[in-house]
């Protein structure tokens, strides 16, 4: 029964702390301004043996907050990407067969000949001169984002990051990691053949971890952890990871479609990874 308890109150841990990057992030984000305007500005001098000469202030390039490129994220998949496919598949669509239904009747044959055609063809066109363009390109700015989002909250809160010893060592252990990532996912697809409820469950579960790996690998990366401790740390205090990424699986598994998903997670994900730079897992189940 103490097990049990334990095993629940990690897991409410994690959701709990999995929400404070909703309220950190403005704190944060202002707390990093003021660190900012306390540097004093750098002077250049415009003679280097005249003492008198009045000097310049250098004034350094202004880099993005956590909440401007959080409010970025917004922007692209939601405001364009996201509200592109609302725009097509609720405004543009039923317009276009309304006019196809009041031109040929909405009874007869040929409308409904008519429209499944149009409907196949707007959709195949759409998908592929807007839906997949912007969507890779989506992911790949989005991950610089989320790079930047998670750079300057551990700069903030933990101090300079730490790398790898050798670049070698570097881009073997992402790749690894991107490795171990796929195999994952593709366990979590794998575990859905199981009849339900358990397959259900076990796909959820998996999901949960995964958004945890995702959301805390920028930290223990800036940290210099190496892949197996990062994996072995979740697996071992695995019931405050589950709800750590409870709530984002939740909520990236109400939409029917992948991509509406994909929006999703891109809109909330900056602020998981805000949560896991302030977190402080239970260690174990107490």
């Amino acid at each position: 029964m103490e097990h049990l308890s334990g095993v629940v109150w990690s897991l409410s841990r994690g959701f709990s702390d999995s929400l404070r990057g909703t309220l950190v992030l403005f704190y944060l984000d202002k707390s990093i301004r003021e660190k900012a305007n306390k540097k004093p500005p750098k002077r250049l001098s415009t003679s280097g043996s005249n003492t008198n000469t009045p000097q310049r202030t250098l004034k350094e390039p202004e880099e993005p907050t956590i909440l401007k490129r959080t409010l970025q994220c917004c922007a692209l998949n939601g405001g364009v990407f996201w509200a592109s496919l609302l725009f097509f598949e609720v405004l543009l669509l039923p317009f276009l067969k309304m006019l196809v239904n009041f031109s040929l009747g909405d009874s007869s044959s040929a409308a409904q000949q008519v429209w499944f055609w149009m409907y196949v063809i707007l959709s195949s066109t759409f998908s592929a001169i807007w839906v997949l363009p912007l969507f890779l390109l989506s992911k790949i700015v989005n991950s610089l984002w989320f790079m930047d989002i998670a750079e300057s909250a551990y700069r903030h809160t933990r101090g300079r990051p730490q790398t790898l010893r050798s670049v070698s060592r570097s881009i073997a252990d992402n790749l690894f990691s991107l490795l171990v990532q796929v195999l994952f996912l593709l366990q979590a697809v794998l575990v859905c053949i199981i009849p339900s409820p358990f397959g259900t469950l076990l796909y959820f579960i998996h999901m949960c971890m995964l958004y945890s790996l995702y959301s805390f690998e920028y930290r223990w990366v800036n940290a210099g952890w190496e892949l197996h401790r990062r994996l072995t740390y979740i697996e071992n205090n695995w019931p405050y990871f589950i709800g750590f990424g409870l709530p984002l699986a939740l909520l990236t598994s109400l939409p029917s479609s992948y991509i509406v998903s994909g929006c999703v997670f891109s809109i909330l994900f900056p602020l998981f990874i805000v949560s896991g730079n302030e977190a402080n897992p239970i260690i174990g189940i107490p």
